[in-house]
């Protein structure tokens, strides 16, 4: 898929998440963890690395944006969820270092995903601001909303 193509198709991306943290900042539960600050991260299969930060306190969506991306690369890096990787890791299902990330790095909050498309696109995302089921669904829902899953 053309670099255009990919674009295009993340700035609609984005204006259909946006739609959907301004829906789940209704949740109070949400609402208290990001204080309307979240970010989202992808990584596509050439490795070139997509976002977008969300809210209006610039430190706080730096620092959803470092989250996102720490999930998102690990999710890169090793082509499974974020919690699912740390639960292999700490039962020893997987060497600590196997995917060249080391314990203090490891990030098992849930929120980083692989995601192919209907068109065969890969993403390795990674969202952060909300709580941990809600980070993974939130970008799941946006790609539904757009009928891009398969």
């Amino acid at each position: 898929m053309q670099y255009e193509s990919v674009y295009s198709l993340l700035h609609e991306f984005y204006a259909v998440l946006e739609a959907e943290v301004r829906e789940t900042m209704k949740i109070p539960e949400d609402s208290r963890v990001s204080e309307g600050n979240t970010a989202v991260c992808l990584i596509d299969g050439e490795g070139r690395v997509h976002g977008k930060m969300f809210g209006s306190d610039t430190v706080r969506q730096r620092q959803s944006f470092r989250v996102a991306w720490t999930k998102a690369s690990q999710v890169w890096l090793t082509g499974i969820e974020t919690g699912e990787y740390e639960r292999r890791v700490f039962t020893g299902e997987i060497p600590e270092n196997a995917n060249g990330i080391d314990n203090p790095d490891l990030i098992g909050w849930v929120g980083g995903q692989p995601v192919t498309l209907k068109n065969g696109l890969h993403f390795s995302v990674g969202f952060s601001g909300f709580r941990g089921t809600t980070d993974k669904n939130i970008v799941l829902e946006a790609f539904k909303r757009m009928n891009l899953l398969p």
